[in-house]
């Protein structure tokens, strides 16, 4: 049996036509048998993927081809194409849903007036340089900072990225409007935006990290200033770096140490909640709460 991988990506580019490059993604991907999740818009694209290592390459292969995707970063992960339930290939108003599309602008180059890109090494070099100067923020929803954050991090109380504009707009962080501000999400797709937002709201020095969590992850390990793991939204529900990750999420029901999330037993419900493995076989549906994080 082949090898199978993971791979996610995102690349900003203006598309003229979104409904062309969605029927040739879902065209490609149904001949190669991968499963995962594909957003097009007027912005860009961006994907997760799993099946086999080999047409997961002959995608890359033929997705680089076009000119607007040939400098995107495409992100190896372990996984398997049945870590998706099925293929979804979607034409959206945004690439991520931050409820403002007509602010971002992008062009041929990616965003404009983002946030500037960091690499791994020179994230630490930054905090090495500024001390506590520097602030990380989660571009997440609050619910994935249970199980793994960066040190000292602001969490914005959000469930929806469509929650930030109002969150930042509301005050409470204006007095890091001044310091340096170093943006961070799973893979970065999700700092582009916000950086950008951040800035047009008069945040004077705001960064980015290039390829997210996932990259500085694979760069350092446990061993640099990530604590935890990484929650990712398909069936595998979270990734460490290492075997000496840091557990810092708590079961909701006896407050044990866990970074595992779980569907609610009560099918109406659609929240996700930590358990431990010792209280998984409860019945979860009894802890129903506004508090639990919706599934979208």
């Amino acid at each position: 049996m082949e090898l199978q991988k993971v791979i996610l990506y995102y690349g900003f580019t203006p598309l003229s036509d979104p409904e062309a490059v969605h029927l040739w993604q879902r065209t490609l991907c149904e001949s190669l048998g991968l499963k995962g999740r594909i957003l097009i818009s007027t912005q860009g694209i961006n994907g997760t993927l799993g099946g086999d290592m080999s047409a997961l390459k002959k995608y890359v292969k033929q997705t680089k081809q076009y000119p607007g995707f040939k400098h995107i970063d495409f992100k190896w992960s372990e996984g398997t194409g049945d870590d998706f339930p099925r293929l979804r290939v979607r034409v959206r108003d945004e690439v991520v849903s931050f409820g403002a599309p007509g602010e971002l602008v992008v062009d041929q180059h990616g965003v404009v007036g983002g946030g500037v890109h960091l690499r791994p090494e020179e994230v630490n070099q930054l905090v090495e340089e500024r001390g506590d100067e520097v602030v990380f923020f989660d571009g997440r929803n609050a619910f994935e900072a249970k199980i793994g954050k960066f040190k000292n991090a602001v969490v914005p109380d959000v469930t929806t990225t469509k929650d930030f504009v109002h969150e930042l707009e509301s005050g409470k962080y204006d007095h890091l409007k001044d310091k340096p501000i170093v943006t961070y999400c799973t893979g970065g797709i999700r700092c582009e935006v916000l950086s950008s937002v951040m800035k047009n709201r008069g945040f004077n020095e705001v960064y980015q990290i290039e390829g997210g969590i996932v990259r500085y992850g694979e760069a350092f390990g446990d061993k640099g200033l990530w604590e935890g793991s990484l929650y990712i939204f398909d069936s595998r529900m979270n990734h460490e770096f290492s075997d000496e990750a840091k557990v810092i999420g708590v079961c909701e029901r006896c407050g044990e140490p866990t970074s595992k999330f779980y569907n609610c037993a009560n099918l109406a419900c659609r929240k996700l909640i930590l358990l431990c493995e010792t209280c998984t076989d409860d019945n979860v549906s009894k802890n129903c709460s506004p508090s639990h994080a919706d599934l979208r």
